[in-house]
């Protein structure tokens, strides 16, 4: 199969599709691989890496789209990009659909096979190409939390772990999926108080007996999230529900409420937000202030670690992604079921559940019944 691999161009997103390494096992399997000029900088790698490894090195992106039978991304492609979609061309990548209705058309109208990395889901009910971001993400809200809780960027001048004699920051994360977790576990190594609040009772068990007396569980409802931002300095909004729009469990609302700089981290935005006052921002300009609260929405917060991100991402997806290229997509479900929650387009037909439920307009079908 030819393979292509180019240059993200989504605001300041620095991580790619394939590693040299990811080429190599490509080439090593019979395929033809082409990486756009640049592609892999800003990751560490350079192209001579990819050259080294096999890959022909091409001058544009769009050279590399027309070539390409199956194309390896780590964002959605951009409206700048719709333009390259061809029919029966694999596109390999994060998809989040069910906010973007522009992205979903284009697919749609370029009969484009959409393989999702956030709806890919084992027999176990992990969802394997999502995790290693979701890590990243959780530990980073953190880490940006903490930042922007500082004076100078309009929060409230705290230091998340305190010193002796001063409170330690209340830390409140909403959801204890493997964002919540990530999270959890770098606000309370930070020496922050934690609570986290979920509506899977065996989830918060695990957390309880990981943590034990270093945080607070809460059963997830709305007089419990209310009662704990209101006190809280740094809400973390981690919801997931795979391939849906988030539900707002962060009501505007609450913002009244809110102690004047605090801030909320809103993880969940590439599937909406988790948050009614949420709204994307970029790494450019991440942050925005709602109400007397510091909002930071940036819809691809691994961007800001593209080494460590693109490492982690690749290691999940390579396995998948040789399997879609040496037997092609169809065959691949075939031989490996799970490959078919990751489809959410084909043949100009939604084929995943929950982006079917968001756009009622389209044609849609069981990916099973197509192939």
């Amino acid at each position: 199969m030819k393979v292509g691999c180019v240059k993200e161009i989504k605001n300041n997103e620095f991580r790619v599709g394939m590693t040299p390494d990811n080429v190599k096992s490509y080439v090593l399997a019979g395929h033809e691989v082409m990486i756009e000029k640049g592609a892999g900088i800003s990751s560490g790698f350079a192209d001579e890496e990819y050259a080294a490894a096999g890959a022909a090195l091409i001058d544009t992106a769009k050279e590399v789209w027309d070539a390409s039978e199956m194309i390896i991304k780590v964002k959605e492609p951009l409206p700048a990009e719709y333009g390259f979609f061809h029919e029966g061309l694999i596109l390999y990548t994060y998809l989040h659909l069910a906010p973007d209705p522009e992205q979903t058309e284009a697919l749609l109208k370029g009969k484009v096979k959409g393989v999702a990395y956030e709806t890919l889901m084992e027999r176990d009910g992990s969802l394997p190409l999502l995790a290693p971001m979701s890590q990243i993400a959780g530990r980073l809200s953190i880490q940006q939390g903490a930042k922007y809780l500082e004076k100078r960027f309009g929060g409230e001048g705290i230091l998340l772990a305190g010193v002796p004699g001063t409170p330690k920051a209340e830390v409140v994360i909403l959801g204890a999926g493997t964002v919540g977790a990530n999270a959890c576990k770098i606000a309370v190594g930070m020496g922050a108080n934690v609570t986290i609040i979920d509506i899977n009772l065996k989830r918060l068990e695990y957390l309880d007996e990981i943590f034990g007396s270093r945080i607070q569980t809460l059963v997830s409802n709305d007089a419990n999230i209310e009662n704990a931002v209101k006190k809280a300095d740094l809400v973390i909004g981690s919801v997931l529900i795979p391939g849906a729009s988030t539900p707002k469990l962060f009501k505007r609302a609450y913002l009244k409420e809110m102690k004047p700089g605090a801030v909320f981290v809103d993880v969940a935005i590439d599937q909406g937000g988790c948050g009614e006052s949420s709204h994307v921002t970029s790494h450019d300009d991440p942050i925005f202030i709602e109400d007397g609260v510091v909002h930071y929405c940036v819809g691809n917060m691994p961007g800001a670690v593209p080494r460590t991100s693109t490492i982690a991402l690749t290691n999940a997806t390579l396995r998948y992604g040789l399997q879609i290229a040496n037997y092609g997509l169809e065959e691949a479900c075939r031989q490996n079921e799970v490959i078919y929650s990751a489809v959410n387009t084909y043949d100009g037909k939604i084929t995943f559940g929950k982006v079917a439920e968001v756009y009622p307009q389209y044609e849609s079908a069981d990916v099973r019944s197509l192939f």
